[in-house]
């Protein structure tokens, strides 16, 4: 590496990376751009090698994307498959600690955007650790990145708007999509509409992923759930119930439904390790997660320190991509750039992340209490590995004891992860992971701010690397969760 001092550095090339390295070295800033994924684009634009119209159905906003990549080629330093796994503060600004090809790289800038992305939430229930069962956004990636399908008959379950381009991008090629089972009721959003109705663009994608999977009749299930997965090597099917307000299974309402796959999404956590290993304040966002704070500028309170995308609050690509912009700017004027501030990008901000909260309140993750046919008692929903009454399968290192975690799942008082499958996407800035990294320490930490922060100068230790080995959210879930949303 010919320069390892720049002006500014940025984490993640996802949407909001992107727009904010683009922002940053459009004001002359000497630039570099970071990030664990081969290929530029994070989630929202991932795509097989140099063939990004070989998904061109699954794309959105590629015009963006593209005229992103021109500025990042010609004006950016960009740093693929440099894992960062810790921040600390310098002399003179930031050295940023990554881990590329098994050597150690340090990167020094003054200024520092962090735009890590977010991972898959996940909420146990009895099955979930088989073979064959997904995380929405796993089952996506495996489409998108390789032109892999989850399977032949896929289920797919939870809550959000995210569930609706998994089934259609599923469908279109060509797979059996049994039903879509949305936890929430729809009309969640009635009362939010007048965030809604700002944002047209969300409206029309709605009604064309409606559209999508009307014309190959694949039913849309409100108020359902899958609350079980069965099946012995793999999933051979699941169990779908209907929900009522408290999200309790309504007697009666247990059907089975066969199938090879299942993709199971309920929102996205944001990756907070690189902020709150800097020290910067956090909060609870509508969605009950741990936000890193930040002002009209995007900065956190750590001073050249700025945040973009879902860990400043889960909101999807189009709010990244401004805030982005905002923070690469901002970035600029930390180190005496001067710096135009179009009104725009202010309002666009906060139409979106107006939609953000109107969707985290209609699609709420609520506790998981589930009602037994033949009992008037509730229980708690449990992982198969948890359950005393499930026998643990040869290798699952699952042990009979218990304890309940926020949002109503029970875990393992101290197991070993489930194994790693293609349902996880590890350790990639801008990505969904699988939480094998700092997050699994700081997790405990979820309700705490960060007691101290690291001094300048600080040179940390290197990890030792070591395979993935935790299904999606595992961490998260092991601890719990920030908070349980409004309203549940």
């Amino acid at each position: 590496m010919a320069n390892s001092r720049y002006d500014v550095v940025v984490v993640g090339a996802g949407p909001a990376g992107l727009a904010a390295a683009a922002a940053a070295s459009s004001f002359g800033c000497d630039v570099v751009l970071m990030d664990a994924a081969e290929r530029p684009g994070g989630q929202y634009w991932r795509h097989p090698p140099g063939r990004l119209d070989a998904v061109a159905d699954l794309q959105h906003d590629r015009r963006t994307f593209r005229s992103l990549l021109s500025v990042i080629r010609s004006r950016v330093t960009y740093l693929p498959r440099h894992d960062v796994w810790t921040v600390v503060r310098a002399d003179r600004g930031f050295d940023v600690h990554a881990v590329a090809e098994d050597s150690a790289v340090v990167v020094s800038g003054s200024a520092l955007v962090l735009a890590p992305g977010g991972y898959d939430r996940q909420v146990p229930f009895p099955g979930w650790d088989l073979p064959g069962v997904f995380s929405a956004g796993g089952a996506q990636a495996l489409l998108k990145g390789h032109q892999v399908t989850a399977g032949r008959r896929v289920a797919v379950g939870g809550t959000g708007p995210f569930l609706l381009p998994v089934a259609a991008g599923l469908a279109a090629r060509g797979v059996t999509v049994v039903g879509v089972f949305e936890a929430n009721s729809t009309l969640g959003w009635i009362r939010h509409l007048p965030s809604v109705v700002r944002t047209p663009n969300k409206i029309a994608e709605g009604v064309g992923y409606a559209a999508a999977l009307a014309r190959r009749r694949i039913g849309f299930h409100a108020r359902h759930a899958i609350v079980e997965a069965h099946g012995e090597a793999r999933v051979r099917g699941v169990t779908v119930a209907r929900l009522d307000g408290d999200w309790r299974a309504l007697p009666g309402s247990r059907r089975t439904v066969a199938c090879d796959a299942v993709a199971v999404g309920w929102g996205f956590l944001p990756r907070i390790e690189l902020p709150l290993a800097l020290g910067c304040a956090t909060h609870v966002d509508a969605d009950g997660s741990l936000v890193a704070s930040v002002d009209e500028r995007q900065a956190t309170t750590v001073p050249g320190v700025f945040v973009a995308g879902e860990a400043g609050g889960v909101g999807g690509a189009a709010l990244a991509l401004i805030e982005g912009d905002i923070a690469g700017r901002a970035a600029a004027a930390w180190v005496g750039r001067p710096v135009t501030w179009p009104a725009r990008l202010r309002r666009r901000r906060r139409t979106y992340r107006a939609f953000a909260t109107a969707m985290h309140r209609a699609c709420p993750v609520c506790s998981w209490p589930v009602r037994r046919a033949e009992s008037a008692e509730p229980r708690w929903l449990w992982s198969r590995a948890a359950s005393p009454d499930a026998r643990p399968r040869p290798g699952s290192g699952a042990r009979s004891a218990g304890r309940p975690c926020c949002g109503g799942a029970v875990v393992p008082t101290r197991p070993s992860p489930p194994p790693c499958t293609a349902r996880t996407r590890c350790g990639t800035a801008g990505e969904a992971g699988c939480g094998r990294t700092p997050s699994c320490a700081v997790a405990r930490r979820s309700r705490h701010q960060p007691s101290s922060t690291p001094s300048a100068g600080s040179a940390p230790r290197t990890p030792a690397r070591s395979s993935c080995s935790a299904a999606p959210g595992w961490a998260g879930a092991r601890a719990g969760y920030a908070a349980t949303p409004p309203g549940c």
